[in-house]
């Protein structure tokens, strides 16, 4: 009897793969509060002294706001993927292995624009955390549809609206980023209207079409 290639066989428990994914985003969704550090007691005699610290970390905050809409949103992606996938297979499962090497480099990102919101350089590097995300995640639903992992079942408009989806934010994510060139507040701004829209549009629009968020 002709023994199976391992290629063949590796990977296909999309469990194990749901559990990995959950346990990463949420460490890092964790570690991203770590970057928000209450004033030191020694600055804060006063009221007038901590509400001027807290004032200080107000940045910090809004960018902290910004990663855990982020990964929010990646992590609803990516689950709706897989509760439309039939099973894994290896090359799969290494692309959503690249998409959570993304996650784990968004507190990295987080924090440096956090310490440098001003400067446009931490904004793209930010924004090229984002970028990774969404072509990874991109990029396992093609492969999903193209080695046939969809459940015989699906929907034929769920294949579509997913990718569209993707394309949809990561240009509005692409704005935000080009913003910067004229000011990272205008970028920051944007880029978290864009993730509130994609949070709460589902409760503000009503239609028979099935939800795909």
């Amino acid at each position: 009897m002709k023994q199976p290639s391992y290629n063949l066989i590796a990977g296909k428990n999309l469990d194990r793969l749901a559990a990995l994914s959950d346990g990463i985003f949420g460490v890092a969704m964790t570690l991203l509060v770590l970057e928000l550090h209450v004033p030191l007691a020694e600055s804060a005699r006063s009221e007038g002294d901590l509400l001027r610290g807290l004032e200080t970390l107000l940045p910090a905050l809004i960018v902290y706001l910004m990663s855990f809409l982020t990964l929010g949103i990646f992590w609803v992606g990516q689950q709706t993927q897989l509760d439309h996938l039939e099973r894994s297979e290896r090359s799969l499962t290494w692309i959503h292995l690249g998409f959570l090497f993304a996650v784990t480099l968004m507190p990295f990102s987080t924090r440096l624009l956090g310490e440098f919101h001003t400067l446009r350089t931490a904004l793209l590097v930010y924004w090229a955390n984002i970028a990774l995300l969404g072509g990874s995640l991109y990029l396992s639903w093609t492969c999903a549809l193209q080695t046939g992992l969809v459940k015989a079942d699906l929907d034929p408009t769920v294949p579509k609206a997913i990718q569209q989806r993707i394309v949809v934010a990561q240009t509005l994510y692409a704005i935000g980023a080009a913003l910067c060139f004229f000011s990272t507040r205008w970028s920051i701004a944007f880029i978290v209207l864009v993730q509130l829209n994609y949070v709460l549009a589902p409760r503000w629009r009503r239609s028979s079409a099935p939800a795909h968020e």
